[in-house]
């Protein structure tokens, strides 16, 4: 029951946080906007652990994890994600995002040698072929140079988180809890994102009304303490391949919230997108049957 509300917890809130993404592009720059985010998120995840006495400074030898998990999850694919919302629609995104059940399961292998089963392959085809087919339409007619670098963009996004998920199954193995690798990880980049908007002297821009600033403050309390939290607790108790498949769901949210505020229409090659990508989520978590053991027909000799 704990992974299953861990995972729908991810699904919810990651699947909400495009449209906050793309509500954020405009007139303050992408590097100041993750800047924000992740300074904002910081300081409300260091207060919480610092009131719980729970703010644990991490032994020197996973301070090198602790900082490939800020670049990967807390600074560098959020550059990538927030620019390719400038080029294509949110829930194009999150599709390609989906693709980190791939991802991780490639890394997953390179890194700490996990056999790359035949249900994550089978489920991912699903996801995949299911996405496809809710969003393949709208690839094909709007397709351009522009989409292109979003595609490229959004690809890059999703390696870097995957190389993130990579470090924290470390950062988790080392016993350094989600909150803590998180609480310094986002610290962490934080600083980065200000190094990077000193060195490119881009200028920081206030926000400018209030959708944006409740776009920010939804995806720093909600989208990056609690949704990182849940994501990579679920990493650590089922894994980064089965936990990674939550981002298959993504869309769905999306499409959803889109059909109740934007009248998002379904097709009927949606629907069986769905019906698709549903069945990969059941065949990435469903039990294995129990073998029932073979009985012998044969009679034993009588005893005596």
């Amino acid at each position: 029951m704990a992974n299953a509300a861990l995972f729908i917890s991810t699904v919810l809130i990651w699947g909400t946080t495009w449209i906050a993404i793309a509500m954020q592009v405009g007139p303050v720059p992408v590097l100041v906007s993750v800047f924000y985010r992740f300074a904002v998120a910081a300081v409300i995840l260091v207060a919480i652990l610092a009131f719980m006495r729970r703010l644990n400074v991490p032994a020197l030898r996973d301070q090198p994890f602790i900082l490939a998990q800020a670049l990967c999850l807390f600074s560098l694919n959020f550059i990538c994600f927030y620019n390719a919302a400038g080029f294509i629609p949110s829930g194009l995104i999150s599709v390609i995002f989906s693709l980190a059940t791939i991802y991780n399961a490639v890394n997953a292998r390179l890194f700490f040698g996990d056999r790359i089963t035949g249900r994550t392959l089978l489920a991912a085809t699903l996801g995949a072929t299911g996405l496809l087919l809710l969003f393949g339409e709208e690839v094909v007619v709007d397709f351009n140079m522009g989409t292109l670098k979003g595609i490229g963009l959004a690809a890059l996004g999703t390696l870097f988180f995957s190389l993130g998920n990579m470090a924290s199954r470390r950062n988790s193995a080392a016993g350094i809890s989600p909150l803590t690798a998180n609480g310094w990880g986002m610290t962490y980049g934080a600083i980065v994102l200000l190094l990077l908007i000193a060195v490119t002297q881009t200028p920081i821009v206030a926000p400018p009304d209030i959708t944006y600033l409740a776009a920010l403050l939804y995806l720093a309390a909600i989208g990056s303490v609690i949704g990182f939290t849940t994501y990579l607790m679920l990493v650590s108790r089922i894994g980064s391949s089965r936990a990674a498949y939550a981002t298959v769901l993504f869309p769905i949210v999306a499409l959803s919230l889109s059909t109740v505020f934007e009248g998002y229409h379904w097709s009927g090659l949606g629907l069986i997108g769905l019906a698709l990508t549903l069945l990969g989520n059941v065949v990435i978590f469903a039990r294995p049957l129990a073998r029932r053991p073979i009985q012998s027909t044969a009679r034993l000799p009588a005893s005596g």
